[in-house]
């Protein structure tokens, strides 16, 4: 599972501290929009699935259920139902600030945001919801997160754990007693290690939100965004993630803990799929928090599966992940 290659600071990075963790954050979530809509399977699937299940996906911060599209697809014409939520105020209910439209970047950094209003409560609700409904469709429910849905999987595991068969974190955050937070996870050593852009807009605790201009001209800041996410993407390929991105995110939720209780969470069932060039959630943090799940329930463990060339989006060819989600064990 270990990684032998170091990770570089990024140069415009100054350094442990609370608004570089911030910055960070900005792009846990990978990206959004790369092909077009997500379809949902009725046939038995076959091989090592023993029956159609239903996969919830969960995306990360700043992004929406479109994240998933690619690998939701494979899942679907493999026999299973798929499920891929937007987190409120994500996606199809999307808060698009009036001076990011117009791109006025003085009205940008003061205007309200709808989003600061929201908790991690608010997203577990969102989730559970989706989980409730889709037990209701008879087989074995699996739950993936990306990057921030992570939370999202550590608290629904905790709240209606008899309703999952499997959870799964897909270069994640999976909080611990150390590190209960997101924020916490970010603002670790091994969290330093990732990189970060160069700007956020306003000020994140007058907002209540992480903010940032992804329709920049900036080639500098544009060249951050890609070297966190997008690194072995091309240029075409990024702008169509940008696309799919959304400008703010809530501080309250990178704040809120999202500790997985071990009588929980803990009796489930577990997978991490471990991303060694990830440039965002960075493979150390991911090491670490992958060990401190470990420690809460030594006698159920993280099975990992390791894609050592992988950044942030994980591998470029998406039956790479569908063939671990397709062959978990419940």
């Amino acid at each position: 599972m270990a990684d032998n290659e170091k990770s570089t600071d990024i140069p415009w990075s100054s350094g442990p501290s609370r608004r570089t963790a911030l910055r960070g954050l900005a792009v846990t979530a990978g990206g959004a929009a790369l092909a077009a809509s997500l379809g949902g399977g009725t046939a038995h699937a076959t091989g090592t699935s023993g029956g159609v299940r239903t996969y919830v996906l969960v995306h990360g911060t700043h992004s929406a259920a479109a994240f998933w599209t690619a690998i939701g697809r494979e899942l679907a014409l493999r026999g299973h139902r798929v499920v891929a939520v937007d987190q409120p105020l994500h996606g199809t209910e999307k808060f698009i600030p009036k001076g990011y439209q117009a791109q006025d970047l003085r009205a940008l950094a003061t205007e309200p945001s709808p989003v600061a209003a929201l908790t991690l409560d608010d997203f577990e609700r969102r989730v559970t919801g989706a989980v409730r409904r889709a037990a209701r469709l008879g087989g074995p429910v699996v739950l993936v997160g990306h990057s921030m849905g992570g939370l999202s999987v550590s608290r629904v595991a905790d709240a209606v754990p008899e309703l999952l068969s499997h959870i799964c974190y897909m270069a994640a955050f999976c909080p611990s007693r150390t590190m209960p937070s997101l924020m916490d996870c970010a603002s670790s050593p091994e969290g330093q290690h990732a990189l970060n852009p160069l700007h956020q807009v306003g000020d994140p605790e007058k907002l209540g939100v992480l903010r940032l201009n992804w329709r920049t001209s900036d080639r500098r800041e544009l060249a951050a965004f890609k070297e966190m996410i997008c690194a072995d993407r091309t240029d075409e390929q990024f702008l169509r993630v940008l696309e799919g991105m959304q400008t703010d995110e809530s501080m309250t939720a990178y704040a809120d803990r999202a500790v997985g209780r071990a009588t929980t969470w803990g009796r489930l069932p577990r997978t991490y799929l471990r991303f060694g060039k990830d440039r965002t959630v960075a493979p150390q943090l991911q090491d670490r928090m992958i060990v401190e799940a470990d420690e809460l329930t030594p006698h159920n463990r993280f099975t990992v599966h390791d894609f050592p060339n992988a950044g942030h989006l994980g591998p470029p060819a998406p039956t790479r992940v569908t063939d671990v989600l397709h062959g978990l064990p419940l």
